[in-house]
């Protein structure tokens, strides 16, 4: 069978997901848990509204909006690291930080406008089902619909900090594993600058968009990278 290729429609509202659902520190059963993701989605769709016309006026402005929207419910150095692999450990700790900026900037480079012009979409929250094994991990299931009423079946990784707080880890588009694919992208990068970390990190950009244009191999169940 032919492995899913991911449109980039399809990662524009994953990543709508990830910045309208924030997890934050929250102690309690699943439904209270849920709910809490619910009226926070509500809540934040407002926030982005808001926003959009910096985008247009202050694009520097509108990031670092994104950045403190997302910072404390994206775990980007942990997702970062994971997608650099095996080759993290040959990268200095100055290669690692700028990789890790550059992998923020290229995703929100690559969603920015698509963020701001989209309209008509309705994000659900489905269930969070609990690692059985580790209570301080856990997956959330969503729906994205469209305005054409196309449904995307997203589910976030997540696990608690060392602060008590619900982080994303890692994120799972129609059964493809984003992390694994940009671990991919990263690899094969490699390959073509014969093992040369800093000029893969130079180069990096455009990361999304060659997801578009690949068919990604898909990852584990889990969601872990």
């Amino acid at each position: 069978m032919e492995k899913s290729k991911i449109s980039l429609p399809v990662l524009v509202m994953a990543l709508m997901a990830m910045l309208l659902v924030p997890l934050t520190s929250y102690a309690g059963s699943n439904d209270e848990l849920r709910q809490y993701v619910v009226d926070n989605t509500h809540l934040l769709m407002s926030k982005l509204e808001t926003n959009k016309t910096v985008y247009h006026t202050d694009p520097d402005k509108f990031y670092q909006v994104m950045e403190e929207s997302l910072g404390n419910f994206v775990d980007f150095r942990r997702i970062a690291a994971r997608v650099m692999g095996r080759y993290a450990r040959q990268a200095t700790p100055e290669q690692r930080h700028a990789f890790l900026e550059k992998f923020k900037h290229s995703l929100f480079d690559s969603y920015a406008k698509a963020l701001v012009d989209a309209k008509d979409y309705q994000i659900n929250v489905k269930d969070v089902i609990p690692n059985p094994r580790d209570d301080s991990r856990a997956q959330v299931n969503l729906e994205v619909v469209s305005g054409s009423g196309n449904r995307y079946p997203i589910t976030y990784s997540m696990y608690r900090n060392d602060q008590g707080k619900w982080v994303l880890e890692n994120i799972i588009v129609e059964g493809v594993n984003i992390g694994l694919a940009f671990r991919d992208r990263f690899e094969q990068d490699m390959e073509k600058q014969r093992g040369n970390v800093q000029a893969v990190i130079d180069n990096w950009s455009g990361a999304v968009k060659q997801l578009d244009e690949k068919h990604p191999g898909q990852g584990s169940a889990t969601g872990q990278s």
